[in-house]
């Protein structure tokens, strides 16, 4: 009787295993771990397993045909996940498919080439992305000026732009920070690149590489930005026949007229702004929200939109979270003034109150750019020199997650991202 129920017991435990055949990585409030569960799935398209993203299931969670190799690397980085029957698999993904259920299973198929435009001194955290793609174990290759120049973008799907000036003043540093070492290095090396590669001022290599960046995009690239890297973007290609520099960044005036001489067709995002004139001055121009708009730390927070999953993937994909409502926080481009924007531009998340939006999207060509908001989700006020942000203490961040969406979501089968 014993050898018989131990047959039995054994027979049970094999049938359970053999219904087990899905891996579900919930993303709800359910998840320890939300960041490093993107990390997993990167690494699933890395060994040529197909990834099902099931946006707005349990907050966007991920289903992968059951891998012993899945399981022990979900057991390893801590991340929730669900050994689930075949039977309940498919319920879950007819369910889904229901017309009036605003869900989809969007196919991932093959993990994206990363590329970050940074500094190659700088540190993983000195930049959001670079400090979340290094917390959850995604790889990306750091690339700069000369790669830019040299044509290397054609080597990567989706690109990051560390916090840059593409406008050649230096990060409207100067009135604070003119004195510091770092500054001076700063400037010393951006010189000696520029005139390395062949340009007889910084600024005229950053519109270069801005410039390259919006072919790229055309070209069906997928680019993403935070900070300065967002509106100095837009201010730089405006300015491609007008030279808005002081004599302290480039050694001669800039034009009086500059403002009128503004070229907004070739942004991307933003239309009828004004350029900040006072170079001691720590902002760009009047795209920025930080200084005119009036927000307590504890009631800083913005919105996420809800777009229909079947009909619009792409800002569904990129809005997936498991709360709408994400905490603010500030950088030197902390928000868009929402009347700045072109009427093309597609605002995901936003603080309607304030008349501010903080996390947008749009297509050019062939590919797609999103610019968010500020410096650090986690970090309300981050200054220069302040410690990092240390993920650990952070591992469902929700502000995190919507940089992580824009990593993952290139991986898309192609035709629903045209969809």
């Amino acid at each position: 009787m014993k050898k018989l129920l131990i047959s039995l017991l054994a027979i049970l435990i094999f049938v359970a295993k053999a219904q087990a055949l899905t891996i579900l990585i919930p993303m709800d409030d359910s998840q320890k771990n939300h960041l490093k569960a993107y990390g997993i799935a990167y690494w699933t398209l890395q060994n040529s397993i197909e990834v099902q993203w099931l946006t707005n299931y349990r907050g966007g969670s991920f289903m992968i045909s059951y891998h012993k190799d899945l399981e022990n690397e979900c057991i390893i980085r801590g991340v929730s996940y669900e050994a689930i029957a075949d039977a309940k698999a498919g319920s879950i993904l007819a369910h889904i498919a229901k017309p009036e259920v605003n869900m989809d299973a969007v196919k991932l198929e093959k993990a994206p080439k990363i590329a970050v435009y940074s500094p190659k001194g700088n540190s993983p955290w000195d930049d959001a992305v670079t400090l979340v793609l290094t917390y959850a174990e995604i790889p990306y290759d750091i690339i700069y000026d000369q790669e830019v120049v040299e044509g290397k973008l054609k080597d990567y799907d989706w690109l990051h732009l560390h916090h840059e000036d593409f406008t050649g003043q230096y990060g409207r540093f100067y009135g604070t920070y003119r004195h510091m070492p770092w500054y001076q290095e700063q400037v010393r090396e951006a010189e000696a690149m520029a005139a390395m590669l062949g340009f007889s001022k910084v600024s005229d290599l950053k519109l270069h590489v801005a410039k390259t960046f919006k072919n790229y995009i055309t070209g069906g690239g997928f680019l993403f930005a935070m900070c300065s890297a967002t509106d100095s973007f837009d201010i730089a290609l405006a300015a491609s026949e007008v030279d808005i520099c002081e004599h302290m960044f480039d050694g001669d005036p800039a034009d009086p007229n500059a403002q009128s001489k503004l070229d907004f067709s070739q942004t991307l995002a933003f239309k009828d702004f004004t350029l900040s004139k006072n170079p001691y001055e720590y902002e760009f121009s009047s795209i920025d929200a930080t200084k005119t708009r009036r927000v307590h730390e504890n009631d800083d927070y913005f919105t996420l939109f809800d777009f229909s999953a079947k009909w619009d993937p792409v800002p569904t994909m990129l809005c997936q979270n498991h709360t709408q409502l994400i905490n603010g926080f500030m950088g030197q481009t902390t928000s868009f003034v929402s009347k700045l924007l072109k009427s093309n531009v597609l605002v995901m998340g936003e603080y309607k109150a304030a008349k501010e939006a903080r996390y947008i999207h749009g297509v050019l060509g062939k590919g797609t750019w999103t610019f968010y908001g500020g410096h650090d989700p986690e970090d309300y006020r981050h200054y220069v020199g302040d410690k990092p942000t240390d993920l650990n203490l952070h591992p469902n961040s929700p502000g995190y997650r919507l940089i992580l969406n824009n990593v993952l979501f290139p991986a898309a089968k192609k035709k629903k991202l045209k969809t």
